[in-house]
């Protein structure tokens, strides 16, 4: 019988990272769950935690928390908030944010599991980025920190790969996500030319991409690290036009 791991992920109560925790739920793994919100269901293998993980004090103080109850061996960085401006728009202050967000957080978060992780000489960390770090429209602050989440992950694949530990990076395209009808209004004409811009023909769904994290996850990707993989139906070959 397998062994059974335990993973944390941010934003963990909505979108990707919720289809995830269910889907290792179902297989009998353990789940944390941190954000800004606690998830609305409850199972016996799912702990729970709410932190604004843009808060560097904040992050620092949930991750010793976390690591000090669970033995965490996988990690999903999951959370993420666009803060879409066209650049006359634009304010630094997002980048300040979202950098803290997308790459500071995820810093603690593995600092403070890395001990553990090390000891086992086993871990898993896999990123959930996006396409638009390749570039877009409105994307100035997510689009830049996106793309450093991928240079992180490569020096941190190189840092760790003696360890056993594996680090890789799943970068989704248009994926229907309540941050994805936020800005583009449900069932609209906009999300229809949308889909049909994409050369699979369709957007993608929660469930797209949280297979493709289970990929990085698994004991066996021992020999993948410091990868992009992306989940975007064609749209980083071609992008998604007008």
């Amino acid at each position: 019988m397998s062994e059974i791991h335990t993973t944390l992920i941010t934003g963990g109560n909505s979108g990707i990272g919720e289809a995830l925790a269910k889907r290792l739920v179902e297989k009998g793994e353990r789940v944390v769950s941190v954000g800004l919100e606690k998830p609305d269901w409850t199972h016996d293998l799912v702990a729970s935690y709410r932190a604004d993980l843009t808060g560097i004090d904040e992050t620092r103080a949930i991750a010793q928390e976390i690591c000090r109850d669970h033995a965490i061996d996988r990690i999903v960085h999951n959370a993420g908030v666009i803060l879409p401006n066209l650049l006359p728009d634009a304010k630094p202050e997002d980048i300040l944010t979202l950098a803290q967000l997308h790459l500071g957080a995820p810093m603690l978060l593995t600092q403070a599991a890395l001990a553990g992780m090390k000891s086992r000489r086993f871990g898993r960390i896999v990123f959930v980025s996006s396409r638009a770090a390749m570039g877009a429209a409105t994307r100035s602050a997510y689009s830049a920190t996106k793309a450093g989440v991928h240079g992180l992950a490569r020096t941190w694949a190189l840092e760790l790969a003696s360890g056993g530990i594996t680090v890789n990076v799943v970068a989704p395209g248009p994926i229907l996500t309540d941050n994805f009808w936020g800005i583009i209004p449900k069932g609209s004409e906009r999300q229809e030319q949308m889909a049909r811009n994409v050369p699979v023909g369709r957007l993608g769904s929660r469930e797209d991409v949280a297979h493709a994290i289970e990929f990085f996850l698994d004991a066996r990707s021992d020999f993948v690290t410091g990868q992009v993989l992306y989940v975007c139906g064609g749209t980083s070959l071609v992008g998604l036009g007008p």
